[in-house]
């Protein structure tokens, strides 16, 4: 559940659409640090490693000074995450609608087979690459050993999840045959086109495209991969996913909106709100995204909390649902 609840906070950050280019880091003396040597330790006396091997890739890290600035500030609403038309200007604009679908088009027999095999709804695959990296085009431009030994090296609030990432980086390099060297992500470390932490890799990849090899930056395992999280999390094809109701008003503050907590349909309707779409759910979560001058407020059914397993944000899920729903179309 720990490493649930980090991996959830670091998709959170991971998928934000406003990225930038990220800027070069520099020469550091990693192995200078006693947390390090013992690092180096147990990677050669627990994992096998060879301590030659270990020591030039931790002697090459650079310190990434940008992605430690986001680890050790303190978080400010509104700085990252900003409003719902900030948010849909960058993943619901017309160029990413056109290239969801090129992108159904262009890999719609293993979308389909995934969609039969793990019972999910096609779209919704589509939606959650394309959210996660623009239908595998931006994967990340980050050097992972240098933002993860960075982050498991220097204090910051999740120091201790970064240095098992670290750990797991080396591991996931050996059993993939990979060179660390050459892997780019996220300043977090995530990597490929549904941006996996190293850890969530080893667990959960997969060989979707049968070539023997559990690739991240694959689009096709990636495809696997969404399909199969989906159906474990309990996905009903063909079911509601989230309508938007008939709330008007600037501000809602009628009742509380959560990802978390269902209403009945019945107790919303005595307050005013009522989906105005079929909602064959007796329960839903109400939620709302919030814009620059007023609320826009959605009942959203069990599917829905299966979008936002994958990453904890409101505005997240409904974009995965919007792109899938204009697929639809």
């Amino acid at each position: 559940m720990y490493l649930l609840k980090l991996f959830i906070l670091l998709t959170l950050l991971i998928s934000t659409p406003f990225a930038q280019k990220p800027t070069p880091p520099i020469a550091y003396d990693f192995l200078a640090k006693k947390e390090v040597k013992a690092f180096v330790n147990t990677m050669v006396k627990k994992y096998h490693f060879d301590r030659q091997y270990i020591t030039s890739i931790l002697k090459d890290a650079k310190l990434d000074q940008e992605t430690l600035d986001r680890y050790t500030g303190k978080y400010k609403k509104g700085k990252t995450d900003g409003t719902w038309e900030r948010y849909k200007a960058h993943v619901l604009d017309p160029l990413s609608l056109a290239k969801a679908k090129a992108f159904r088009d262009t890999y719609y027999p293993t979308l389909l087979r995934a969609s039969n095999e793990y019972e999910v709804d096609l779209e919704y695959i589509v939606a959650f690459i394309g959210v996660e990296s623009k239908f595998g085009e931006y994967t990340g431009e980050y050097h992972i050993i240098d933002a993860l030994t960075t982050l498991a090296f220097h204090k910051n609030r999740m120091q201790k999840f970064f240095k098992s990432e670290l750990k797991h980086l080396f591991l996931l390099s050996r059993e993939e045959h990979r060179s660390i060297e050459g892997m780019y992500g996220s300043f977090a470390g995530a990597m490929g086109c549904v941006q996996q932490v190293p850890s969530i890799q080893r667990r959960f990849g997969m060989d979707y495209n049968g070539d023997g090899i559990k690739d991240p930056w694959d689009v096709e395992d990636c495809i696997g991969i969404i399909a199969s999280f989906m159906h474990r999390k309990g996905w009903q094809k063909g079911g509601v996913v989230a309508v938007p109701t008939n709330f008007k008003g600037k501000r809602f503050k009628t009742l509380k909106t959560s990802r978390k907590k269902r209403y009945k349909i019945k107790t919303l309707a005595k307050y005013g709100i009522k989906p105005t779409q079929p909602f064959g759910e007796k329960r839903g979560y109400l939620l709302k995204t919030h814009n620059k001058d007023h609320d826009d407020v959605w009942i959203a059914g069990k599917n829905f909390h299966v979008l936002t397993q994958y990453n904890n944000s409101t505005s997240y899920g409904l974009a995965i649902h919007l792109i899938a729903e204009d697929l639809k179309n």
